[in-house]
């Protein structure tokens, strides 16, 4: 068992920032790491903030996201601007949207893969549930929480192990 677990030796002579594999000098070990994400409350992210700010946060909140997600493994990447973009210009055409939304569970799936979690998120579910009040946003916000939650204490933007 303990050859499946992530080796959490310190690295020798490379930066643990460097696409977020870290080299630790024993013969085919390596350590990947990535950035800690915040938690949020998904009732405030999905209704409460969204009508304070006329719909402004929800934005705010989907470029953060994938951000958080891209920083917390580098191996799969994502382009938090050109989602964000999506959303805000083509938003109008629903297909977009529901497709950036299908991708984001996918991401946010892998991102419980990565953490060494078993994956509850649905990309399915991430995209129909925008029909219903719009409680999309909530759901991944909970998903999201999972991810953060297998770290305890961690702060955000601090550097955590990935399972896989």
């Amino acid at each position: 068992m303990a050859e499946t677990q992530p080796n959490t030796a310190p690295a020798q002579g490379v930066s643990a920032s460097a696409g977020g594999v870290v080299a630790t000098g024993e013969a085919g070990a390596v350590q990947l790491s990535g950035v800690a994400m915040k938690r949020r409350g998904p009732v405030a992210v999905w209704l409460g903030l969204t009508l304070i700010t006329l719909g402004i946060y929800q934005l705010v909140w989907y470029f953060k996201i994938h951000k958080e997600l891209h920083e917390f493994d580098r191996r799969r990447p994502l382009n938090p601007g050109g989602s964000m973009m999506v959303l805000l210009f083509l938003g109008w055409t629903v297909i977009a949207p529901l497709i950036s939304f299908k991708n984001t569970g996918k991401a946010i799936a892998n991102a419980q893969r990565a953490a060494g979690l078993p994956v509850t998120c649905s990309p399915a579910a991430s995209m129909w549930l925008m029909f219903v009040f719009g409680l999309n946003v909530w759901y991944m916000q909970r998903q999201l929480n999972l991810v953060v939650e297998a770290y305890p204490g961690v702060e955000p933007g601090a550097q955590v192990s990935l399972a896989a």
